[in-house]
């Protein structure tokens, strides 16, 4: 069976700009070429998903059910850190041989940070992809 891997996960959001502060900050992504009004690309230096920041529509509810998942070796180093910068996580569970703990975006999004990648057994991750 072919296999298409996840590429880009579009984000509907109230305040680009905020939205965008907010992933350069905490996850290192930043700006891709763009000139399209309502519409910011972000990529990781690193490689991986490319984050689309779309204007949401006045009547769109806030949040939805997407959790956007990052790979981290350290959790817990991971939060404190955060913390500092303005960005509180959740209760840090460490489940099955691994930790993560979850906190929303500006816009109300579900995010998580995770050190699943890096468990016993896991399938060490692609350095660029």
């Amino acid at each position: 069976m072919e296999t298409h891997p996840l590429t880009a996960i579009i984000l509907y959001v109230r305040d680009i700009p905020a939205a965008a502060r907010f992933y350069q900050t905490h996850f290192g992504y930043q700006p891709g070429p763009t000139d399209e009004p309502g519409w910011l690309e972000l990529v990781s230096p690193e490689g991986g998903c490319t984050l689309a920041l779309h204007q949401a529509a006045k009547g769109q509810k806030p949040g939805s059910e997407i959790k956007l998942v990052f790979r981290v070796k350290d959790v817990a180093a991971f939060r404190t850190r955060a913390l500092r910068n303005g960005l509180k996580f959740g209760v840090l569970h460490e489940v099955r041989g691994f930790q993560f703990s979850n906190a929303r975006d500006p816009a109300g999004n579900s995010i998580s940070i995770s050190s699943r990648a890096y468990r016993s057994g896991a399938v060490a991750p692609v350095a660029g992809k």
